[in-house]
């Protein structure tokens, strides 16, 4: 539970994705269950009622309520009925009021909302009723997004859907085969290996006949694991799959290497995923032999990108616009897909559950030794990383692009000295890299006096948007730089002028 103390420190840093205030000095206002939504959609946070925000001086004062009982009453009255919210997620511990100096503030606790508990509405209509937040504060949710938490409540995942009128001549025989002889080395004696390739796929969840309605055919997962380029790009066409060498990129020369879609190859998952693996290993700091995806005297660096780009793919939202994409630089490796986090990220990096959007595409890679189901191959990933001693693993939602990606470094955490800072782990595993050099690159690019707002920060520096914000709040709060505007209407520029 938040003290005053920690209630005045949290408005004076403003509102965030996670900090919503309010005035509502004798009432609740309706938007409380917008944020109440908002928050549970996104990832949890704060809720102050009795706080008010003075939009000239773009700071947030502790005015306090009247009637906090009264307000309380109605607030659980709201909450508990199923006409006006969706579902309450909330405990008697999760709200309750904080009086000091005379003023009491009423204090909200939204948790985020388990997979299977979104979306969290409004009203009764979800495609009217839900939000997300991001740091410029509440956004209808689109169609989209819903359908997006609605498929994620599905116990089967999200690839077990049937694809009607795709059938096994829509599958690339090649792909197949090679994958076939992938399986029978790992599993010399599985009564699969003599099977058809249509009952293969249907042991693997490729292939899928609905008792009910007869339908029959192709699974999301066999179909883009396995299936003909061409016939995907049709399909899915708001799917795209991209890697990229960035290594010394200049302005004129963007990549020195790229595997997207040329006619070259039939661009499914499993030859993406087999393309881009020796790419990413090929100059990794111990020199290995690939036999195909198998690696002679494998080293757990190697086995940790593997299982970071198995990740990418079985967790991706193939449903929604978005790319798989994977961009290697001077000094890391950026993997990103659409979709959102379907558990929280501190359980993702605690280990022991599995939750995969897309189990069967999970249980492909498994059956030929590959991926990891019992929970724990994110904390390996982040165990490896710690044993090199490089910046721990960053696993970050995107919501605004609706997408997740994760930066595994290889730079090691510096720790403070002389002009040079580096924020290391915290106790909620975030990492956030504050470096002079791009604190000075953003006065650089604000030198000419002019107000800038963070997309146009983060698209001249190329960072990312956590970190570009948490450089311009350290900017900002030694005068550096000056801010006006709050939530999406904050712009930034130099103190001196």
């Amino acid at each position: 539970m938040l003290d005053f103390n920690q209630i005045k420190e949290l408005i004076a840093k403003g509102e965030t994705v996670s900090l919503e205030c309010k005035e509502a000095s004798f009432a609740i206002p309706k938007s409380v269950y917008e944020t109440y939504s908002s928050l549970a959609n996104t990832n949890g946070g704060h809720i102050l009622l009795g706080v008010k925000e003075d939009r000239k001086n773009h700071s947030f004062e502790v005015t306090g309520v009247v009637n906090a009982d009264e307000m309380l009453k109605s607030f659980w009255g709201e909450i508990n009925n199923p006409r006006k919210v969706s579902i309450n997620i909330l405990k008697d511990e999760n709200v309750y009021t904080v009086t000091e100096e005379g003023k009491t503030v009423i204090v909200i606790k939204v948790p985020r909302a388990r997979f299977n508990e979104r979306p969290v509405y409004v009203g009764e209509n979800p495609y009217s009723g839900t939000f997300k937040r991001n740091n410029e504060g509440d956004y209808h949710c689109t169609m989209d997004e819903v359908n997006s938490m609605i498929r994620d409540k599905s116990s089967n995942g999200n690839d077990s859907v049937i694809l009607e009128g795709l059938t096994m001549n829509d599958i690339d025989n090649d792909t197949l085969r090679g994958y076939r002889n992938f399986f029978r080395t790992y599993n010399d004696s599985h009564i699969w290996n003599g099977l058809p390739d249509q009952e293969f796929l249907e042991n693997l969840g490729g292939y899928a006949r609905d008792e009910k309605t007869g339908v029959e055919g192709l699974t999301a997962a066999g179909f883009l694991m396995f299936g003909k380029g061409v016939r995907i790009r049709n399909k899915f066409a708001h799917i795209f799959m991209d890697y990229r060498d960035e290594r010394n990129k200049t302005v004129d020369v963007r990549w020195i290497d790229r595997i997207v879609y040329d006619g070259t190859w039939e661009c499914n998952l499993f030859n993406f995923f087999m393309r881009v693996v020796p790419k990413l290993t090929a100059d990794l700091q111990k020199p290995f032999h690939l036999e195909g995806i198998y690696r002679v005297d494998d080293t757990p660096v190697h086995k940790a990108v593997r299982e970071a780009l198995i990740n990418m793919i079985i967790h991706a939202d193939y449903f929604i616009q978005g790319t798989l994409k994977v961009i290697r630089n001077n000094d890391s490796f950026v993997i990103s897909n659409p979709g959102s986090l379907k558990l929280p990220r501190e359980q993702i990096y605690k280990g022991g559950s599995s939750l995969a959007r897309n189990p069967n595409m999970q249980t492909m890679f498994r059956m030929i030794g590959l991926g990891d189901e019992a929970g724990s191959g994110f904390p390996t990933i982040v165990s490896v990383w710690k044993e090199n001693g490089w910046i721990e693993p960053d696993l970050e939602e995107e919501y605004e692009l609706n997408q997740v990606v994760l930066t595994l470094s290889f730079k090691k955490p510096a720790i403070k000295n002389g002009d040079k800072k580096v924020a290391i782990k915290n106790g909620d595993k975030k990492v956030a890299i504050k470096t002079v050099e791009n604190k000075k690159a953003i006065l650089s690019f604000l030198s000419d006096g002019s107000f800038r707002n963070i997309n146009e920060i983060m698209e001249v520096l190329g960072l990312g948007k956590s970190r570009t914000r948490e450089l311009l709040a350290e900017l900002t709060e030694t005068g550096e730089i000056i801010a006006e505007g709050s939530n999406k209407y904050r712009k930034y520029r130099r103190s001196d002028y």
